[in-house]
């Protein structure tokens, strides 16, 4: 029974640390496609450079925001870009993927106005859609010991 036990605590333990995971991308990813989509809706791009732009962003601030910790570690540019790379990459590109097909298949949301809940509310739905296969992309890298289980200790 409490080999039972343990193995639950882990399990709850491990889906915990997979939510804030999928939370840390989110916020990443929301940060950098909605400045990027503000930007270029804001200067009239067309769908593609508007898309590359978000895109782009997503992933900076994706990896920055885990940079921070590490940074405040005290640990090197050199030795940040590799754990960066290895933690966030994978999650951040499941999110962009369905983020973005959600936006470019939900009519008109690409070509919506920054005042317009067709713009919002497209966005806010992909992410929502996102959210549990990046959780799940989370859990299985924390299971092997991948992912954000690479910078969990500096977070504290």
């Amino acid at each position: 029974m409490e080999a039972h036990a343990t193995h639950a605590h882990e399990e709850q333990s491990l889906n915990r640390l997979s939510v804030s995971a999928t939370l840390h991308c989110m916020t990443g990813c929301v940060i950098g496609e909605v400045l990027g989509l503000v930007i270029s809706n804001a200067l009239g791009w067309s769908v593609m450079p508007s898309l590359v732009l978000a895109i782009a962003l997503a992933f900076f601030f994706g990896y920055l925001l885990t940079s921070i910790p590490l940074f405040r570690a005290n640990l090197a540019l050199g030795a940040i870009i590799p754990i960066v790379l290895a933690t966030d990459t994978f999650s951040i590109t499941v999110m962009e993927i369905i983020e973005n097909l959600t936006m470019l298949l939900f009519p008109g949301a690409m070509d919506a106005a920054l005042d317009e809940l067709l713009f919002w509310g497209p966005m806010a739905l992909g992410f929502a859609i996102a959210f549990p296969f990046v959780f799940l992309v989370n859990r299985a890298l924390l299971r092997r010991g991948k992912g954000h289980a690479l910078v969990h200790d500096f977070h504290h």
